[in-house]
Formats: structure tokens, C-alpha cells, sequence
């Protein structure tokens, strides 16, 4: 059986809070009233309207991975520069149109 400390002391004291306790905690979006969100300045984020970007898993040489986190925030959207970049004098088994911001048309 799961016996979890509670939070509160019998004085109201608030004790201090462990990485048990923390992976128990959901994000305060799921839990809180939309209205208690909206005075506390949370802004809800819907999905996309339209994914412009996928999610993937690239394996790339050290030194460049490197090279583009040393140029600070931002550096995957760098890459993903750089490889728009680089379609652009290549061809491709199908045609992508990397003009679109992303969007792919074939």
C-alpha cells in the first residue's frame, strides 16, 4: 500500500517537498479552473491549426550538433534552415516546395 506524508503538518506548516511528491504533481492546466487560469495571466494553448513542423529523430556528427547549440537559442530552427538551404541545389527522389515555411506540397 502507498502511504504518501501529507503536506500539511497539524500546525499548517507546509513541509518540505520531495522528488516523490513533485512526480505526482499535473500540470496546473489540467487542474485548475479555467476561470482561476484566466486571472492568474495563463494563456490556454490550443493545438496547432496547422502543423507547419514534425517531430523526428536525427542522428548528427558531434561537431555539428555543437556547432549549431553554440549559437544559442533557436539553434534547430538553424538546422532546419540549413537543410532547407541545402534542398534548394539538390534534388530529391520527390519534390518539396521548402519556399512554404515548412509546408510541404508535392
Amino acid at each position: 500500500m502507498n502511504k504518501r506524508i501529507p503536506l500539511i503538518d497539524n500546525d499548517g506548516e507546509v513541509r518540505e517537498l520531495t522528488a516523490a511528491d513533485m512526480r505526482t504533481f499535473k500540470p496546473a492546466g489540467e487542474v485548475l479552473p479555467l476561470a482561476l487560469q484566466k486571472s492568474l495571466g495563463m494563456r490556454a494553448r490550443g493545438p496547432q491549426k496547422s502543423p507547419t513542423k514534425v517531430s523526428t529523430t536525427i542522428r548528427l556528427s558531434n561537431d555539428v550538433l555543437q556547432a549549431f547549440r553554440a549559437t544559442g537559442d533557436g539553434w534547430q530552427t538553424r538546422v532546419d534552415a540549413a537543410l532547407k538551404d541545402w534542398l534548394k541545389t539538390h534534388t530529391t527522389a520527390q519534390p518539396v516546395d521548402v519556399t512554404d515555411h515548412g509546408r510541404s506540397r508535392r
